[in-house]
């Protein structure tokens, strides 16, 4: 089978947060305390209707810096767990790198979500944002 063509995904906004070393951010969002902002763009600022303080959100973003070239990782970096397919791990470290977050939203004003549980880069584009079930 042949690859299909490039997808294309437009991104709906960008997190705003105090994490600038990839090397440094919390290893998942279970264990971050961090707080950040997420701007939406304009041209998807009704998409935000209903959603409220203290639910829960999955944001789904686009890890710009990661490497697309690795199919095998460490786990959490640890040498001694062997390397695995990445398909098999939460590593930004992928052919998409596309990373699922939970989130509690603190805040909403026009045009962003004031979130905590941040564990992506300021600057990581948001591709999309659904509720948890």
């Amino acid at each position: 089978m042949s690859i299909p063509s490039p997808i294309k995904i437009t991104p709906v906004g960008v997190l705003h947060c105090e994490l600038h070393d990839r090397f440094n951010t919390p290893r998942n969002y279970d264990i971050s305390e961090i707080t950040g902002t997420i701007e939406i763009f304009p041209d998807f600022a009704e998409a935000m209707a209903d959603i409220r303080p203290g639910q829960k959100i999955m944001v789904l973003y686009f890890f710009h810096q990661a490497d697309r070239d690795i199919q095998k990782v460490y786990p959490r970096g640890d040498r001694s767990r062997g390397l695995t397919g990445v398909f098999s791990t939460r590593s930004p470290m992928r052919p998409n790198p596309i990373a699922v977050s939970e989130v509690e939203v603190l805040a909403v004003e026009a045009g962003q979500i004031e979130v905590k549980g941040v564990d992506a880069l300021d600057g990581t584009p948001v591709v999309d944002i659904k509720k948890v079930v």
